[in-house]
């Protein structure tokens, strides 16, 4: 087993990469050699927890300086090719980022064939699939106690650039990360569209993967609730139907089926947690920089067949029709799709949904 140790740079000191230090920090295969952020109070704070790394506000002149391992930024979508080209410039062999993975197919698509050609592993942090509740409804679909899988969805209500990618990468995981052929879908309410994550305020779609499993997915204010869940960004539901039966996760919540064997609803606890999640979605980078045959499961090739997926279902609003699957470049999708869409005010799936979509 492999001691070597790894050095990480980590740009953006929010909220998220703030959990990425403390968890590269906490693993010995890692260390955090230099934290970045434009906002110097937040380096402050955060640098005497990680023995005091190098810290700076030129992400790119850090990254010449310091050549880390690993390049993790955790920033808004608007800055994902330009930071992806620093950590190829400056030498990492493996790139870790947040989704979304890009702002557009054309972005995302230009970022894949930079880091081919460059051999630069990425990694994107669709981490909640290390929850115990997740592993256990992927653990029941796989051993074939719901039978036949003919369905995989997925339900949140925060809108699509902060939770659409989730869902779908947790349907393909269910579904054996089978590809997907074609998609349709629909949108509708444009208030997000000024969010940092720009969205439409609610945006569902069918997906048709090459297996013959039908997918569904839905974000935002016309979501269904979970009610099983207080916390109103975890209400998430994703899971599998069966021949004989199904499974689901609940992000905030737990987990249910019922199996072929099972004499009812089986149930069991789990819930959302970076301090649970974090750890073994960071242990997998190191596993994947010792051996290039251990992927990591949240590798930047997965992920970027999820987005096309949701860019695919962007198209297919704008372009009223099945959308087919792999995507080429085309029109800035989230431009597209608010510059077609009415003013109209959406419509609620429950009143809860009104303080972040009001009429």
């Amino acid at each position: 087993m492999s001691t070597q140790q790894y050095s990480v740079l980590v740009v953006g000191m929010g909220k998220r990469g703030k959990h990425h230090a403390k968890a590269f920090h906490e693993n010995p295969r890692f260390k955090v050699a230099g934290i970045c952020d434009i906002d110097e109070s937040k380096l402050a704070d955060a640098a005497p927890s990680l023995d005091n790394p190098e810290i700076g506000a030129d992400a790119e002149a850090m990254a010449k300086a310091l050549k880390p391992d690993v390049f993790c930024f955790c920033t808004l979508p608007s800055v994902r090719l330009p930071l992806v080209k620093i950590g190829i410039e400056c030498g990492a062999r493996l790139i870790a980022y947040e989704k979304p993975i890009a702002l557009s197919t054309t972005e995302a698509r230009a970022i894949r064939a930079m880091v081919r050609e460059a051999g630069v592993k990425t990694v994107v942090s669709h981490q909640h699939r290390y929850g115990a509740h997740y592993q256990k409804v992927k653990e029941i679909i796989e051993s074939g106690a719901i039978g036949r899988v003919h369905t995989v969805y997925g339900h949140a209500t925060g809108w699509m650039a902060h939770m659409m990618t989730h869902m779908i990468d947790y349907m393909r995981w269910f579904n054996g990360n089978a590809d997907a052929t074609w998609v349709m879908g629909q949108a509708s309410g444009k208030g997000k569209f000024s969010d940092i994550h720009a969205s439409p305020d609610y945006i569902a779609g069918l997906v048709q993967f090459d297996n013959g499993v039908r997918g569904i997915v839905e974000t935002g204010a016309g979501a269904p609730d979970v009610p099983e869940v207080d916390y109103w960004w975890r209400k998430c539901s994703i899971g599998a139907q069966g021949s004989e039966g199904f499974a689901e996760v609940l992000t905030g919540n737990g987990w249910r089926a019922v199996t072929r064997d099972s004499n009812g609803v089986i149930s069991g606890e789990g819930c959302m947690n970076y301090d649970l999640d974090m750890p073994p979605y960071i242990e997998d980078m190191a596993r994947w920089l010792d051996d290039d045959g251990a992927v990591h499961p949240c590798c930047g090739e997965e992920a970027h067949k999820g987005f096309e997926i949701m860019m695919g279902i962007c198209r297919s609003v704008v372009q009223r029709g099945q959308i087919a699957l792999p995507l080429d470049d085309g029109p800035a999708e989230i431009e597209a799709l608010a510059g077609v869409l009415p003013d109209s005010p959406v419509l609620l799936s429950m009143e809860e949904n009104r303080k972040e979509y009001p009429a």
